[in-house]
C-alpha cells in the first residue's frame, strides 16, 4: 500500500516519529542530518539503551503529535 508523499522536511535537531515497515516499529527519533537520495540520519535509543544512528527515508518521518503540555 502506497503512503502519501509528505512535503515535511525536518531540520537537524528536530524530534520526529519514524514509521518503519510495521505499525509496531514506530519510534521517536531525533534528526541529526540530511543524507543523500531523500534519506535522513536520525538518532534513536537502541535495544540495549544505547543511542544508535540510523539512515531512514524522509518519507517515513512524521512530525510528532502534540503533547499534553504543548
Amino acid at each position: 500500500m502506497a503512503r502519501p508523499k509528505s512535503a515535511w522536511f525536518p531540520p537537524a535537531g528536530t524530534l520526529a516519529t519514524y514509521r518503519g515497515r510495521t505499525r509496531q516499529s514506530m519510534r521517536n527519533v531525533r534528526v541529526v542530518a540530511e543524507a543523500s537520495a531523500g534519506r535522513m540520519v536520525v538518532e534513536a535509543i537502541g535495544k540495549r539503551g544505547v543511542p544508535v544512528r540510523l539512515t531512514v527515508k524522509r518519507d517515513n518521518l512524521m512530525p510528532m503529535q502534540p503533547d499534553l503540555f504543548d
